[in-house]
């Protein structure tokens, strides 16, 4: 991406939330700022302005009149603005993270939130957030559509908005991170995406340790990244990284917000899970993994926001203090969760805790299992290649 195009990516949401705020009808001015992005894209080359968000913020704003004049319901917009209080304006900051708070709506269903923040506040288009899920530009296009009719209104105080803000920061990164379907495992776009709209939310809201916590978690995960895939593609295991291609300046940065967020008191979901992704930047080599630490927090977690991918992740940091058959009478408890019983990483833990345990045929049955259920060809490719190591040797003919 261009500096030019970064530069419009960043201001869009900033005009957007404002118009928003002052006048709702998102879709009204959504089309109007994307008027004033074309008009930029024309005429910028030729000469930056002084104050691009007030140019774009002044000719969206014209398009939008320009709209409503031509609609007969002209006057009783008018007589609706006139009687509304107008607020002090906010920073461009504020209205980015309002916009936020509108797309993650508790309205929305979870893919619907993720797919309008996408759209709205990340400047994708419908066709990268098609391909990035895996579902056709007509049907995403549909899904945002119906979004934006849930949200017309404009902006509405809900309680509990901020939790849903960063689960769904939470989902676009992992969704980058480790994708739920397709050729590649990575989509870097979803994952540096997430992390920008992450930093504008801490920019906006500093005292929110939990805000701290997710920056933190993402960087130090996205710190790995490097090391995370063979040079055709294929996934390599946490503990098979060179930890040398490790991005230390995000480690270092996450680091330290994770440990700005735990010293606030209290604890929150995603200031465990920044702590726990700090001890396995901080390890310099696999075995050298605190993992009675990591096993600990993963209690904690468990216990405040139990959720069955925790339990996944905490049944191998138990694997590696107490032993794997403690891991899986941990993984057992998974069996009748309807959430995860057929999900493709409870069969992965269980094959590798049956791996640790030195049974190759029980191992090797649920790698091909895990195999079979995800949709990531990457995945796919590493789970059946585990099931293959264990393979039984065919009998000696000459015997």
């Amino acid at each position: 991406m261009s500096g030019f195009e970064a530069d419009l990516r960043a201001l869009a949401p900033q005009v957007l939330g404002t118009l928003v705020r002052r006048h709702g009808q998102f879709d009204a001015c959504e089309d109007a700022v994307q008027e004033a992005l074309l008009a930029a894209v024309t005429q910028w080359p030729s000469g930056m302005p002084d104050d691009p968000r007030a140019w774009l913020l002044t000719v969206a704003t014209r398009r939008l009149t320009d709209m409503w004049r031509s609609e007969s319901a002209r006057r009783r917009r008018e007589e609706a603005d006139a009687l509304r209080t107008v607020p002090s304006e906010p920073s461009a900051v504020d209205d980015t993270l309002r916009l936020l708070f509108l797309c993650c709506h508790p309205d929305l269903s979870p893919s619907s939130q993720v797919a309008l923040t996408l759209r709205a506040v990340g400047g994708l288009t419908t066709a990268q957030i098609a391909r990035a899920f895996l579902v056709p530009e007509a049907t995403m296009a549909q899904r945002i559509s119906r979004a934006k009719a849930r949200v017309r209104g404009g902006f509405t105080e809900h309680d509990g908005a901020l939790p849903a803000v960063l689960q769904v920061l939470y989902l676009i990164f992992n969704e980058g991170y480790t994708a739920g379907a397709g050729a590649d495992l990575l989509n870097t776009d979803l994952t540096a995406e997430a992390i920008r709209l992450t930093r504008l939310a801490r920019a906006a809201l500093p005292d929110e340790p939990e805000v701290t916590a997710l920056l933190a978690l993402m960087l130090l995960t996205d710190a790995r990244r490097p090391a995370r895939t063979a040079p055709d593609g294929g996934l390599v295991p946490l503990e098979e990284q060179d930890r040398t291609l490790w991005n230390r300046d995000q480690i270092t940065e996450g680091v330290r917000l994770a440990s700005s967020a735990m010293s606030t008191g209290g604890l929150g979901p995603y200031r465990l899970q920044a702590a726990i992704a700090a001890v396995h930047a901080e390890a310099p080599s696999a075995a050298e993994t605190d993992w009675r630490q990591i096993a600990v927090l993963y209690r904690i977690l468990s216990r405040i926001a139990p959720n069955p991918m925790v339990t996944l992740s905490h049944a191998v940091a138990v694997a590696m203090v107490e032993g794997p058959s403690a891991g899986l009478a941990l993984l057992d408890t998974l069996d009748d969760d309807s959430r995860v019983a057929h999900h493709h990483r409870l069969a992965a833990v269980r094959a590798h805790l049956l791996e640790m345990t030195g049974d190759p045929t029980a191992a090797r049955a649920a790698y091909l299992a895990a195999a079979r259920a995800t949709a990531s060809a990457p995945e796919q490719r590493y789970l059946t290649t585990r099931a293959d190591r264990l393979r039984p040797d065919p009998p000696d003919p000459s015997r």
